[in-house]
């Protein structure tokens, strides 16, 4: 893909909105309160068979699990003291009852030491090799997993903590229902969201039962789905896939399949997940991000997050976002101005997450990179892969980060 390097034209003043004729919005619309900084940086955590039947371990891969502390110090440097970050359910889970949490505790500490607070996903895609998606046995082990992560939690840290139980169930089930994520079940991606949902519930029911205090995030993809222009005979199919996206927050709210234990009570945080192919034409035609003028059908960022807001009305904020090579800068204040008017208009956006804040490779392909972080990875003659600051997507976050402090927003 050709992607223009050249920045947007200077934005214009938002036009002020009936909220903010009436009352202000800088009166009416609360600053953020649910992390240490407006600005989060995601760890791509993902540790998953693929399809080629290899078990995956990105912290390891990019060298997260050996750089923890140098990582959680960078953010630092960037004004960043909230982060997203995983454990590996396959590394620390030993079977009856067994942990082993070494895997874990030092990234806990360091990030303790540096002053960031952790985003925790607790199932990060992958889960250990002797566990059976479809089984009960899975959303036991997961009951009794999330207990123990609890338990060392509260023992090395007096923050109140936050969870994501399962990154993504929506994903995880389109994932895992194809050729992309073990098990590669196709035609079961209902039962995949069913069982995950029920993981989800066990999983808030026993950390609660150890702290409390801890809260909950679902980041979930946010999409908007069209029909091709011409065929109003795909309508009511396109009309369908968009409306997917609100499944997994419906179950586990219990607005729909209540047998599967869902309730209010379990909707805590609500991730928005958004990138520059989360709008397309059905079944599978992305529109252009990238194309000026946006095609007509394309629908601002800053209205998708208020549709997803007056739906829940629970916290929100971007759980990730990011773009690849050149037009990661461009990218990164176009959704910093689209946060910005959503703010403005009453949309109580509580952060935004660059993930992957550190380079990362491909699933499928350890040798191809993605160019997609904050920081390049280059590896030196030891082996370690040094975190080289890319100049330009740092100088266009400072400048989003500048524009949003103006708000309140840091």
């Amino acid at each position: 893909m050709t992607e223009n390097s050249n920045p947007p034209a200077a934005p214009q003043e938002p036009p002020a909105s009936p909220i903010r004729l009436a009352a202000g919005i800088f009166e009416y619309l609360k600053p953020p309160q649910l992390f240490q900084t407006f600005w989060l940086a995601g760890f791509e955590s993902a540790s998953h068979i693929n399809p080629a039947g290899k078990r995956l371990d990105m912290i390891a891969g990019v060298q997260h699990d050996r750089q923890a502390a140098h990582d959680y110090a960078l953010l630092r440097e960037m004004g960043i003291r909230s982060a997203r970050d995983g454990l590996r359910w396959h590394l620390i889970d030993r079977g009856c009852g067994k942990y082993d949490f070494s895997s874990f505790l030092p990234m806990l500490q360091a990030a303790e030491r540096e002053g960031i607070q952790v985003l925790w996903d607790v199932c990060h895609y992958g889960w250990p090799d002797d566990i059976d998606l479809f089984s009960h046995e899975f959303v036991n082990r997961f009951r009794q997993f999330s207990a123990a992560v609890a338990r060392v939690v509260r023992e090395n840290t007096e923050r109140i903590p936050i969870y994501t139980p399962i990154n993504e169930i929506s994903f995880l089930t389109w994932a895992a229902s194809r050729e992309i994520v073990f098990p590669h079940a196709h035609g079961r991606d209902d039962e995949i969201k069913c069982q995950l949902v029920r993981a989800s519930i066990a999983c808030i029911e026993a950390v609660r039962s150890v702290d409390p205090r801890a809260r909950f995030v679902f980041a979930e993809p946010i999409i908007h789905v069209v029909p091709p222009r011409n065929r109003p005979d795909l309508e009511r199919a396109a009309a369908t896939q968009d409306a997917s996206q609100w499944e997994s927050w419906d179950m586990i709210s219990g607005k729909v399949r209540p047998e599967l234990g869902g309730n209010p009570k379990y909707l805590d945080i609500i991730g928005v997940n958004y990138y520059h192919s989360n709008q397309w034409e059905h079944p599978d035609v992305r529109l252009r991000w990238e194309d000026n003028p946006l095609d007509d059908r394309w629908v601002p960022f800053y209205k998708l997050l208020d549709g997803v807001s007056k739906r829940y009305e629970r916290p929100i904020f971007v759980a990730e976002t990011s773009h690849f090579g050149i037009g990661r800068p461009r990218w990164i204040r176009e959704i910093a101005w689209e946060v910005y008017q959503a703010r403005r208009h009453g949309t109580p956006i509580e952060g935004i997450c660059i993930y992957p804040i550190l380079d990362r490779y491909d699933w499928g392909d350890s040798t191809h990179w993605h160019n997609s972080g904050l920081w390049d990875l280059v590896p030196d003659e030891t082996g370690s892969l040094r975190r080289v600051l890319n100049e330009e997507y740092a100088a266009a976050l400072r400048c989003s980060q500048k524009m949003l402090a103006e708000i309140g927003c840091e």
